[in-house]
């Protein structure tokens, strides 16, 4: 493509673009792990390839940083793969169309992969250089982070032997990343029973859209609006009605904020009016509540034509619009002893429907481990009451404070010296590997940052080309330093 070829730093961009050509979606990163072996091979370096997919390359220490202690540069391959509405991309085997506007790189119509992809090609950038002052590498990239940190969870300490880690999966220039909420997947399952449509043949198509999304972890703060649990809330008024069920549908991923969600009823004749009052009546409601951080927001009402053969029962339907009703979400508790840190919250991020069996498909955090159990106990309690199976899978550990952090003074120095002001210490809700890496590899110093990325998780993600140089900087700095 050469979209961008003439951004600085040269090296930096060049890897972002090549690796934007490669489709990367987790559970997808065969195509991109083979790429990163052969570039270590091509640049002659030691790498390795485990089972999960991750890749390990080596690289000795520079001139005079022989013997220093090896460093651990780390980020993941895999990215959120989201589309506007109607967009014609296959994550699959599509590249992503980059574009520049101004100062920032964007994909067309989906999201741009910064989230992780600038830490990858940051990564190559630095082991294809022969000028770059550093310690021996270990450049660490793991798959599956999006959806379930499996990649990190393979890591093997056989493979990768440094101490210090500096992790490049962070978002805001000028933080330094120190602690990161764990987490865990949960799934509510819910089988009905089917019945003829017969006298239900009046169908209605309820959607939501025009919500913003976002990052889960990130972003939650923001209160933006959930399709899904708005879908909930419409479903739910609607039970003054006779209606029933023929399918539920929204969000894609379930560590992004769903911005849209379709849903199918079948009435009789005599409602069909009333429940349109009903469904419009959610306009002006939603509007009111999210004014400030989803003016965008609209529910709207399509006459399928598509027939239905067959819907759930009064009975199931009654059970699967309380179970989206019910399901916990948005932010469930704030840490009182750092400002403005989110401490546990839920995602309802997919609802699916496959036939007879509605999957709602939540992602869990807190960065206190017994608060991400209760809300795991207040959702299986639901379930239980509502005759739904629950699951909970791919669960991840905080990554708590350490106050003898060496790395992280350094870094403090760094900063100080080169911008003449403090970088800002930061805990986030997010989710990193960090906590992970210290289970799998044993105590490590450990820090976080990145340059500015913004909208990430959704298809307005962009990427500030002035912050991936300063930060670019910044990390050959933090480099030269480790001594």
């Amino acid at each position: 493509m050469n979209v961008l070829q003439n951004l600085e730093p040269k090296k930096v961009f060049q890897y972002f673009e090549e690796i934007s050509q490669i489709p990367r979606g987790s559970g997808n990163e065969k195509a991109i792990s083979d790429y990163l072996v052969g570039v270590a091979k091509k640049l002659s370096l030691e790498v390795i390839q485990d089972e999960a997919l991750n890749v390990i390359i080596k690289k000795p220490g520079t001139k005079g940083y022989e013997n220093s202690p090896t460093v651990i540069l780390q980020g993941h391959m895999d990215m959120v793969c989201e589309k506007n509405k109607g967009t014609d991309h296959d994550f699959e085997k599509d590249p992503l169309k980059l574009r520049v506007i101004d100062d920032m790189v964007y994909a067309t119509d989906t999201t741009l992969g910064a989230d992780n992809g600038i830490a990858v090609a940051y990564s190559l950038a630095i082991l294809d250089s022969t000028d770059i002052p550093h310690p021996p590498l270990e450049v660490l990239v793991t798959t599956d982070e999006e959806t379930g940190m499996t990649g990190a969870m393979a890591i093997s300490k056989e493979n990768v032997t440094g101490k210090i880690l500096l992790n490049l999966d962070n978002e805001e220039e000028g933080h330094l990343l120190v602690s990161c909420a764990g987490g865990v997947r949960s799934k509510h399952l819910l089988k009905a029973n089917l019945e003829e449509v017969n006298e239900y043949n009046n169908f209605l198509h309820i959607a939501v859209r025009g919500l913003k999304g976002g990052h889960s972890g990130m972003e939650i703060n923001k209160e933006r609006g959930n399709s899904n649990k708005i879908m909930g809330r419409i479903l739910k008024s609607l039970l003054e009605l006779d209606y029933k069920l023929a399918e539920v549908h929204g969000g894609s991923k379930n560590n992004a904020i769903p911005r849209e969600a379709d849903a199918i009823i079948a009435l009789k004749s005599a409602d069909l009016e009333k429940a349109k009052e009903i469904i419009n009546s959610w306009n002006p409601i939603l509007l009111n509540e999210l004014k400030t951080q989803d003016p965008g927001v609209k529910v709207s009402i399509l006459e399928d034509t598509e027939k239905v053969e067959k819907v759930f029962t009064r009975v199931d339907t009654e059970k699967a619009v309380n179970l989206l009703y019910l399901i916990p979400n948005s932010i469930n508790t704030n840490s009182v002893e750092i400002a403005g840190l989110v401490e546990s919250s839920t995602n309802l991020g997919v609802v699916i429907t496959n036939g007879d069996t509605v999957e709602y498909d939540s992602a869990i955090r807190s960065s206190v481990a017994s608060l991400k159990d209760e809300i795991v106990l207040r959702s299986k309690t639901i379930a239980d009451l509502l005759g739904a199976e629950f699951e909970t899978t791919a669960g991840y550990p905080e990554w708590q404070y350490d106050s003898e952090s060496k790395v992280r003074g350094i870094c403090q120095e760094v900063y100080k010296r080169m911008y003449g002001k403090d970088a800002e210490i930061v805990a986030i809700h997010a989710g990193v590997e960090c906590g992970l890496f210290n289970e799998r590899l044993g105590k490590l110093d450990m820090i976080s940052f990145g340059p500015n990325l913004y909208d990430v998780h959704t298809p307005e993600e962009h990427m500030s080309i002035t912050s991936v140089k300063n930060v670019w900087d910044y990390l050959l700095e933090v480099l030269k330093e480790l001594k």
